[in-house]
């Protein structure tokens, strides 16, 4: 047997270690964290061996709390102006019609009491942020139909929370007289008291924040210590009122305009990713689903699961979109998500203990394993066939190779059509409406707006961009482009031109995280890419051989040219940057830019794009 310090820390590295594995392998998380769980159950035994029961719970409880406060940030009104009237009756029509017919599925396909199954339907409707988020930030839909998703997942979780802690009061108590209007009451309080506190903290936050009463190293440990005492108390005052008000207290901070919460944000997106990573495993390594877990519920639990995954959810999404603008195959993508996660978890444990000393305790073990059979059965489905099944839909890319491109000067445009004709989209945006007509002119995307703008941040459709390449004229607003875009496009995938000479100087002394990788080499700046071009420099696409070496194009143009980038298998484009140089040996196409001999350029010349 471990010791428990040793359990923890191996918890938390598995945690972490799926999550990176994913990352490498393309793979959805949930599902390597679901498989980590469930072999660390196998292997060293379940939590309760090592940690407290009675204290396991509730920390995970808090833990819930804590991401849905970061799923509230994460939601923008401006997100959902188009398709508010959808998220409404997703939230709504979609909601009873899933707990309507999973309660039905519930009672006559694994035998559960109508009371249970009712309890079992409500639990059901919750989907939430521990699963709905790394499945988006996996698949990364185009367009509106993210947005919507994403809503959906995080609203739902507060109003199935209630719902199924109304419906589990009516199973203790019985139905006697009086009760509904017992359960209208409990309603009302519980929305009262989540919407009130978290109200009021959202006001107090702001109002701390933009008075500078707390220092910046203590912002994050305030909003933090808050959130999780405002969770708590809700819930003393009033069961499940706590998911409501961290929801509210994210919501409300996230659209308010006084002061930036970006800082918070971003911490609560690292914090994030811990505590899946740890609820995840240790939730699943409370249950072992084998044959003998299969047998106690039926076969029956597997023709259940089917049944909210092909049926139920396909049917919920139809009649609550119908008469939307959704098209068919947002509409076809919407009815394929709906997986289940750690909210029903920790609430149907919680159920289970409240069940323990009744006549339903039985029926209170049984729901916690169809539980987590629908989080399994749910969870692998839609996280191993979301991705082909967008990309298929044309909602999504595996790899998305197109380029954001900050700035629009000649150089940038010539660049975004040349890698246009080789099918890599592009996309320009910038603050010089000359640039930004002649971009248009020339057949490319092109927006009046500054890369740092929320316009940009939110309103631009990133379908298909993959890549940031800052190259304004200004150093100081390409590093900046290069540090807020970093979160969406990732390191690796974020460049920028090298600073000039004067400004080199104030940026080595810039940390390295502070801006992007340098473009095309050292001393290739944003100045002399336009005095080459405006001297009749063009950007030539040129195959490399071993008949054509890059020596042989090396002597035709001369040492001056620039090789921008390289086309690999599949459509996929690698830039030269000053940390990782081009491999040139081994032949491949090749975009660089060269300067026009001493006649000019041949018009005729095959190869020249420009």
């Amino acid at each position: 047997m471990l010791s428990t310090s040793l359990y923890l820390a191996l918890v938390l590295s598995l945690g972490v270690g799926a999550q990176w594995l994913a990352w490498r392998t393309r793979l959805p998380a949930i599902v390597l964290l679901l498989a980590f769980g469930f072999a660390l159950g196998i292997a060293v035994g379940p939590p309760e061996t090592y940690l407290d029961d009675k204290a396991l719970l509730p920390v995970i409880s808090l833990a819930v709390g804590v991401i849905l406060f970061e799923g509230g940030l994460s939601l923008q009104l401006k997100e959902v102006q188009e398709t508010r009237s959808v998220v409404l009756r997703l939230v709504t029509v979609g909601l009873l019609v899933t707990w309507g017919t999973s309660t039905v599925a519930a009672h006559w396909l694994m035998d559960f009491s109508w009371p249970m199954a009712t309890l079992l339907g409500a639990l059901l409707t919750v989907s939430g942020p521990t699963v709905i988020l790394p499945l988006l930030r996996q698949v990364r839909p185009t367009g509106r139909i993210g947005s919507v998703i994403k809503w959906e997942g995080i609203v739902n979780d507060p109003i199935g929370a209630i719902l199924a802690a109304l419906v589990f009061e009516l199973v203790v108590h019985g139905m006697g007289n009086g009760l509904a209007s017992e359960s209208a009451w409990i309603l009302a309080k519980t929305s009262f008291v989540g919407v009130a506190l978290g109200s009021s903290a959202a006001w107090l936050i702001t109002y701390l924040l933009q008075r500078y009463l707390v220092p910046d190293y203590l912002q994050n440990a305030v909003v933090l210590g808050l959130v999780v005492l405002m969770f708590a108390v809700s819930n003393a005052l009033a069961g499940e009122s706590g998911l409501v008000t961290v929801t509210v207290l994210g919501l409300i901070l996230a659209n308010q305009h006084r002061t930036s919460v970006k800082h918070v944000v971003e911490f609560k997106e690292n914090l994030r990713v811990l505590l899946i990573a740890v609820l995840f495993i240790l939730l699943s390594s409370r249950v072992t689903i084998g044959w003998d877990e299969i047998q106690q519920i039926g076969w029956g639990g597997l023709a259940f699961v089917a049944t909210l995954i092909f049926l139920i959810r396909p049917v919920a999404t139809l009649l609550a979109t119908v008469g939307s603008d959704l098209s068919r195959n947002e509409r076809l993508l919407l009815a394929w998500i709906h997986p289940r996660g750690i909210v029903a978890a920790a609430v149907a444990s919680l159920f289970a203990l409240g069940l323990k000393d009744t006549e339903l305790a039985p029926e209170g073990d049984r729901l916690v394993l169809a539980t987590f059979m629908v989080i399994v059965g749910t969870v692998l489905t839609y996280g191993l066939t979301l991705g082909p099944l967008a990309r298929r839909l044309g909602l999504s890319q595996a790899d998305p190779q197109g380029v954001l491109l900050a700035g629009a000067a000649q150089f940038a445009r010539m660049l975004a059509e040349s890698l246009q004709k080789e099918n890599i989209p592009a996309l320009l945006v910038d603050t010089n409406p000359q640039s930004v007509q002649a971009a248009r002119m020339a057949g490319l995307r092109a927006h009046y707006a500054s890369i740092g703008s929320e316009f940009v941040m939110q309103g631009l459709d990133l379908g298909g961009i993959g890549r940031l390449m800052a190259m304004t004229p200004n150093d100081e607003v390409n590093s900046i482009a290069a540090t807020e875009l970093r979160e969406v496009f990732g390191s690796e995938n974020v460049y920028q031109l090298s600073p000039t000479k004067k400004a080199g100087e104030r940026q080595r002394r810039i940390p390295s995280h502070l801006h992007g990788r340098l473009l095309f080499g050292p001393g290739v700046t944003y100045d002399e890419l336009r005095r080459r071009v405006e001297m009749g420099a063009q950007i030539k696409k040129t195959t490399l051989s071993e008949d054509y070496t890059f020596e042989k194009f090396t002597e035709q143009y001369g040492p001056t040219a620039i090789v921008l980038c390289k086309f690999l298998d599949g459509g996929r484009a690698r830039f030269a940057t000053e940390d990782q140089p081009l491999d040139l040996k081994t032949g491949g196409k090749i975009l660089a830019l060269v300067d026009p001999p001493a006649g000019g350029f041949d018009p005729a010349e095959s190869g020249v794009i420009h």
